[in-house]
């Protein structure tokens, strides 16, 4: 049968669902092997984003009427086409017929009774979370930490499909963080180290400032990826070492800036990753903040005394930014914020996905005093 942008959501979804795959690193390469038309293309794209970040709400939808949980690949489609129905302006009879297609024989009265219930009845949510899609934690965690208001906001912006930023040299990079990279202090003559750089894109902003950056990942792949950003775009004031962020090999004081975009939970960032919000749990939460102060701890001897360590995450939680411990020797900075559209969040700044349709970022800034 020749592949459709249906079938080929459906497998990817599939794989998505029920065997743990990534769907930023699974979608490319089935698209690839597709044969389908960049039209179809794009279809399938926002098949698979929009079912995996909708899943919640497309069971919820469907659930209402199955009285026994269908095979794994049945739930699958079903979910594809509650998302037609509830969430794209696909036609009725479109989402429905097309959708039943792909069904095995026997299983298609079924799949076309359940859908064409669905397009018909009124949905009464439950919650925030189940209407928009998220574990009930994050819904809670996010109210706890901004209020309910601001939570169902950054919640609603993150079910929308990330737009794309390119910078004036070419380098596609969301807007936020742009905003990070322009937050580290540097000029000509200025030596600054990026400890988790992966894929370069704050690394190679810095660089263009003028300073000479040394740039680490733990993983050697991902370091190549660095590597081959800065080549693309012709810097030469750019080393890249594979290096681990708890253990640096860098001598005391020897950067004048040093940026710590640090591993987090990503909830600032869930609309560019459709199925984190699936995968993540609050003890990851409270695993990676234990990371996170471990690589300050290392980090901040790196800085001369009259630096400046600037510490950023793309998840919008206290326990992983602004309730770490401050390193000692160092002030938190509180001047005026830097350039971008951040709000004062604890000692340090935010963006939320909401204020200016970018992933949310929370920033903070330490200045070595001794």
């Amino acid at each position: 049968m020749t592949p459709t942008a249906r079938s080929v959501a459906l497998d990817c979804l599939e794989r998505i669902d029920h065997e743990g795959a990534y769907a930023n690193l699974l979608l490319p390469s089935m698209l690839d092997r597709s044969g389908l038309d960049q039209r179809d293309r794009r279809f399938a794209t926002e098949l698979v984003y929009g079912t995996t970040r909708r899943r919640r709400a497309c069971d919820a939808l469907v659930d209402r009427f199955v009285s026994t949980e269908p095979p794994a690949r049945l739930r699958s489609l079903l979910r594809l086409g509650a998302y037609q129905l509830s969430f794209t302006s696909v036609p009725v009879h479109a989402a429905v017929s097309e959708t039943v297609g792909l069904a095995p024989r026997r299983s298609r009265p079924f799949v076309n009774a359940v859908l064409r219930r669905v397009s018909s009845t009124p949905m009464t949510w439950a919650s925030d979370a189940e209407r928009l899609s998220y574990p009930d934690w994050i819904a809670a965690r996010l109210a706890a930490e901004f209020g309910v208001d601001e939570a169902v906001s950054a919640m609603e912006a993150m079910d929308r499909a990330a737009s794309a930023t390119e910078r004036a040299d070419g380098y596609v990079q969301d807007e936020s963080s742009q905003w990070v990279g322009d937050a580290v202090p540097c000029g000509p003559g200025d030596l600054v180290l990026d400890a988790c750089a992966a894929p370069g894109g704050k690394a190679t902003g810095i660089a263009r400032r003028g300073a000479t950056v040394v740039v680490c990942d733990l993983q050697g792949h991902r370091a190549g990826l660095i590597a081959a950003n800065v080549q693309r775009l012709g810097l030469d004031a750019v080393a890249v070492a594979v290096a681990d962020a708890t253990a640096p090999p860098f001598g005391a004081g020897a950067f004048d800036s040093v940026l710590l975009d640090a591993p987090c939970s990503g909830l600032g960032a869930l609309r560019r990753r459709p199925d984190a919000r699936w995968r993540i749990s609050p003890t990851d939460v409270t695993e990676l903040a234990v990371l996170q102060q471990s690589m300050i701890d290392a980090l901040a001897p790196l800085v001369r005394v009259g630096g400046t360590l600037v510490y950023s995450v793309c998840t919008l939680t206290a326990e992983e930014s602004v309730d770490h411990r401050v390193p000692q020797g160092f002030d938190v900075l509180e001047e005026q914020p830097p350039a971008g559209t951040w709000r004062r969040y604890g000692a340090g700044w935010a963006v939320l996905p909401q204020d200016c349709d970018t992933d949310g970022m929370v920033l903070l800034r330490y200045r070595r005093s001794a």
